[in-house]
């Protein structure tokens, strides 16, 4: 008798034991859990909303459709009511948002042309309204159709688990074909729910039913937010124009801040060593012109012209690296042997990428090793540039620092310095850049580029 115990204990450790008790405390669970209490919200919310949103699409685009046989108002109407489509989508993704967890991009905002024409064509061809256009013709078969039915079965289920209390409450009484009363809540053809067993047993029958209920509202639930992110998110063309707009805004924010250092370093450096040169010439000339000895002046003269020449190089060393015109790993091999760290260079690349990837390469190479300098407290350092495949480079840069780097967000814009700055000038060609940073280190930056550029 104890071994058939210990063999009937022993039986749910099995492989099967661990899935069918997880199973059972999900069922169990569900009824109570806030997840499905706000998908029956969303489904009661959607319902609601979707039968407004019926109206306005049979009072707005009917009446537009029919003004504009006859009068041209109907045409700037039927513009305004597509352009509403964008504000029933911001509705739907907050509701997705809020009662479904599941957030939702907005597209791009709505850009008209300047002048009438313009915005009856920019209205008329905005793909974002027409995509809300048809979300919401889904919506009046899906949300209202199919909520309609969801909430009758979630009323009724409720109603048979409850079904004991009206039927002591309020006594309700059948009366069969022969005139007999019945007791009864219900019937099933001749059959009647007049007895305590019954009522109990249809009562079990209705509690079962609520704690399938909230499967039945995941399903609706995972409809609605397929649909939602189809037709209401933004596609992929949306986002690549919002990295291109950001992208070459980025690149001119650069570009100007690059103009003003050059000007700065020009007015503040050059420009005043050229006048202390011409200023040394020209009073060695008035010496020379009085007999005098006039080498001092002309060796200061020369002094600064020197001087001069490497600011010069070194100006253009940050515009356009010289050592770039041998190659990529010429570039970084001078970059590292004047890092402050040791680096370890590695550079394995089978054809030069283009000219363009190359200066981003070198510039983000530099970039990070002045943040391992500044930042990382490390005692070296590493730097690899592989490709990936035959159109990708990978530009790794790695120390053994103190970690604890954030990943630059999507949003983060920094003008031309910071991870933030070189994943924004990753992104205008294409590329990605990710970090691993663990606190107590190591970090490692990697910068997926094109080989031949953005496409």
């Amino acid at each position: 008798m104890t071994e058939t115990q210990t063999l009937v204990l022993d039986a749910p450790t099995g492989p099967a034991g661990p899935g069918a008790r997880k199973v059972l405390r999900a069922v169990l669970r569900a009824p109570f859990q806030a997840r499905t209490w706000k998908q029956l919200v969303y489904v009661f919310t959607v319902f609601a909303i979707g039968m407004l949103a019926v109206c306005y699409l049979f009072f707005g685009f009917g009446g537009g459709l029919f003004a504009s046989i006859f009068l041209l108002i109907g045409i700037p109407i039927l513009a305004l009511m597509l352009l509403g489509g964008r504000l029933w989508a911001k509705v739907y993704r907050a509701l997705a948002r809020d009662l479904l967890d599941t957030p939702v991009d907005a597209p791009p905002p709505y850009a008209s042309r300047p002048g009438f024409f313009g915005f009856l064509k920019s209205a008329f061809t905005d793909r974002a309204s027409w995509r809300a256009v048809l979300f919401l013709l889904a919506q009046s078969v899906i949300g209202v159709v199919g909520g309609y039915l969801v909430l009758i079965v979630v009323a009724v289920t409720v109603f048979i688990a409850l079904s004991p209390i009206p039927w002591v409450l309020f006594n309700p009484t059948n009366i069969d074909d022969n005139g007999v009363a019945h007791h009864s809540l219900a019937q099933f053809g001749s059959f009647y729910i007049d007895t305590w067993p019954r009522v109990l047993l249809m009562s079990a029958v209705g509690i079962i039913g609520c704690f399938a209920l909230p499967w039945l509202l995941r399903a609706v639930c995972w409809v609605h937010g397929l649909l939602t992110i189809a037709l209401l998110s933004a596609t992929a063309r949306d986002r690549q124009l919002v990295e291109l707009r950001a992208s070459r805004r980025a690149a001119v924010e650069d570009s100007a801040a690059t103009l003003r250092r050059v000007e700065r370093d020009l007015h503040d450096g050059t420009q005043a060593r050229l006048v202390t040169m011409a200023m040394a010439l020209g009073r060695a000339e008035e010496r020379i012109a009085l007999g005098g000895d006039a080498r001092d002046l002309i060796a200061d003269a020369h002094a600064n012209a020197k001087e001069a020449l490497t600011e010069l190089r070194e100006m253009v060393r940050g515009i356009h690296p010289p050592a770039l015109e041998l190659g990529l790993a010429p570039a970084l091999e001078t970059l590292a042997s004047r890092c402050a760290v040791p680096v370890e260079l590695r550079v394995h690349l089978p054809q030069r990428p283009n000219p363009a990837i190359e200066a981003i390469a070198y510039f983000s190479v530099a970039e990070l090793l002045t943040n391992v300098v500044k930042h990382a407290s490390a005692s070296s350092a590493w730097v690899s540039v592989v490709p990936t495949d035959a159109r990708t480079i990978a530009v790794s840069v790695r120390d053994n620092g103190i970690g604890g780097v954030p990943q630059p967000t999507d949003g983060e814009h920094v003008t031309g310095s910071g991870l933030s700055g070189l994943a924004t000038r990753a992104r205008a060609v294409d590329g990605t850049l990710t970090v691993q940073s663990p606190t107590g280190g190591p970090t490692v930056v990697t910068i997926l580029l094109p080989m031949a550029g953005p496409q």
